[in-house]
């Protein structure tokens, strides 16, 4: 059987530094992504199911997220995770340049462990992504998400929780920091329940902010409604690299 560019790569590596026990958590590149045209544009690369390449893509990360940690150092490690974004749907900087059509919406926690493009092995121009601490829907935030759907016609939202998040904890304890940071995480104290975990916190956060998505927008409400939009939320669990939707 013919290995394709990314298996090949992935074997070569993973048998060098012997983890060939990673071999079968190895994915097809995403085959749901339009093939470009003779004549490329920003929705050259649009999937047919954005909720789809997500999951997909994230199944990608999480496998190479795992297999890496059988290396025993720096250089294996960056060997297996180099093997992502090998068969993407890469546009040229020239049709970047003009315009962007991204397939998907993210509001995630600024945490420096959690990066969209990343965990769900997007390419640049896949993804419309707002980050803050704790993935608070803040009104700056939510108005670019308004023009994410309203001009970019981005079909999918996702707000993205995330493991052992910093500002769920600190909204927990009650921690003040700055007057801003205090007002911050109002938002996230308002969403806690008594005798809750920190991940059922984490967790109740992100679907109460997708919730307050449509409840605080007329524009992302109305795309919802006429079925142009849809509004999940997740959790990233850093330890295994996969991403459940809530």
């Amino acid at each position: 059987m013919t290995l394709n560019r990314r298996s090949f790569l992935f074997r070569s590596g993973l048998n060098a530094f012997g983890l060939a026990a990673a071999l079968p958590f190895i994915h097809p590149a995403k085959a749901e992504a339009a093939a470009p045209s003779s004549k490329e544009s920003a929705r050259s690369c649009r999937p047919k199911d954005p909720l789809t390449a997500l999951i997909d893509g994230n199944a990608r990360f999480a496998d190479a997220w795992q297999a890496k940690n059988k290396a025993t150092d720096l250089n294996e490690r960056a060997q297996v995770m180099s093997n992502l974004w090998l068969d993407h749907c890469f546009l040229p900087a020239s049709v970047l340049e003009e315009s962007q059509s991204p397939w998907a919406s993210i509001i995630s926690c600024a945490d420096s462990r959690v990066a969209p493009e990343w965990i769900f092995d997007a390419a640049a121009g896949d993804l419309f992504v707002v980050r803050s601490a704790g993935n608070t829907p803040f009104d700056e935030g939510i108005a670019s998400l308004e023009f994410g759907v309203e001009v970019l016609k981005t079909p999918l939202i996702l707000v993205l929780g995330h493991s052992n998040c910093g500002a769920v904890r600190a909204a927990r304890a009650n921690h003040s920091l700055t007057p801003l940071f205090d007002q911050l995480i109002k938002p996230i104290q308002a969403n806690l329940v008594p005798g809750d975990t920190l991940m059922s916190a984490i967790k109740t956060n992100a679907q109460a902010t997708a919730e307050q998505l449509t409840t605080r927008s007329d524009v992302l409400a109305n795309a919802v409604q006429a079925g142009q939009l849809q509004i999940k939320a997740g959790y990233f669990d850093i330890a295994s690299g996969k991403v459940s939707i809530l």
